[in-house]
């Protein structure tokens, strides 16, 4: 990498720490595909620092990738900022999204469980959407896991009764019971959490973790409701139909966010991937059906089942 920069006209505003962060190829692989790395220039017209990379006669990567999140383009002089920005408008799109459920439900337009659990799907998909805005580290990986971070002070000051809200508590339970938040929402907030701090999103563990756990449990209650009328024999509240929905819902979700994730190089779509998933996918879907999972809570067995899983298989 060394020699690269010497050849490489590298704008003030591009750090070589950024370039590594955003590539993460060995050089082994840098020289075995024959990657040609320019800069942007302003002067071409293009309007903001950073790097394009082309390869010279390879099928495996894309012809051009660029190497930086679109937050990075639009403040390269400063990351900081650039996450500060990312963190407003992640937070801004959840709280739309929930204010969008919070009326639907105080409304009565939809059925209340059907709310809930749309709530359940929507709110950690939307939010993955969200993350190629932040930049590569911890710093994107902190400022990124502070938006679900706050939702869990919110569900504890919900579900103890210090702060009155009928419309979300009725958005989030099953019952209407604002003690209600202290399991399933907490436990749903706390995954994603737990996924953006830990894992982030070069690893394809965060995302089995919360596909499976929004797509997959969330797409089983609604499928389980309408057409599981076969009972699975060990725990007659659960489904086969349910059961079947959530594993491909799971598989499905996964793969899709792995392409798009694909798309600005944080992860490599490869068959090994997509089998690791299936397998995580059929294994969070078992302990979904099993008699604990109703005891505890799916909300919980799920994400810490594909966590287990995924960090065996990846």
């Amino acid at each position: 990498m060394a020699s690269m920069a010497t050849n490489l006209n590298i704008f003030p505003a591009v750090s070589l720490t950024d370039f590594r962060l955003h590539i993460n190829f060995p050089n082994r692989l840098i020289s075995a595909f024959g990657l040609h790395i320019t800069p942007y220039s302003k002067a071409a017209g293009i309007g903001t620092a950073g790097f394009r990379v082309s390869t010279r006669g390879s099928k495996h990567l894309g012809v051009h990738q660029n190497l930086f999140s679109p937050t990075a383009l639009m403040v390269s002089e400063n990351r900081i900022l650039g996450d500060i920005c990312a963190t407003v408008i992640s937070s801004g799109v959840a709280l739309c999204l929930l204010q969008m459920w919070k009326e639907t439900a105080k409304r009565g337009f939809l059925d209340q469980k059907i709310n809930r659990k749309l709530v359940h799907i929507s709110v950690g998909l939307v939010f993955m959407l969200c993350w190629p805005l932040f930049s590569s580290g911890r710093q994107g990986a902190f400022l990124a896991a502070l938006v679900p971070g706050v939702n869990i002070i919110r569900m504890l000051l919900l579900g103890l009764g210090i702060w009155k809200d009928e419309a979300t508590v009725k958005s989030m339970s099953r019952f209407g019971d604002y003690r209600e938040l202290l399991k399933g929402p907490l436990y749903y907030a706390s995954t994603i959490t737990l996924a953006c701090a830990i894992c982030w999103r070069t690893s394809p563990v965060a995302i089995a973790a919360i596909c499976n756990l929004c797509a997959g449990d969330g797409l089983a209650d609604i499928i389980g409701r309408q057409f599981g009328n076969r009972k699975i024999p060990y725990n007659r509240n659960k489904s086969f139909a349910g059961s079947i929905a959530m594993v491909s819902a799971g598989f499905v979700a996964s793969i899709g966010f792995m392409h798009y994730f694909s798309l600005f190089g944080y992860v490599a779509e490869t068959w090994e991937m997509v089998w690791g998933f299936l397998v995580v996918s059929l294994a969070s879907a078992l302990v979904e059906s099993l008699p604990v999972s109703t005891e505890l809570d799916d909300n919980l067995t799920v994400p810490l089942t594909s966590f287990l899983v995924g960090s065996l298989v990846f």
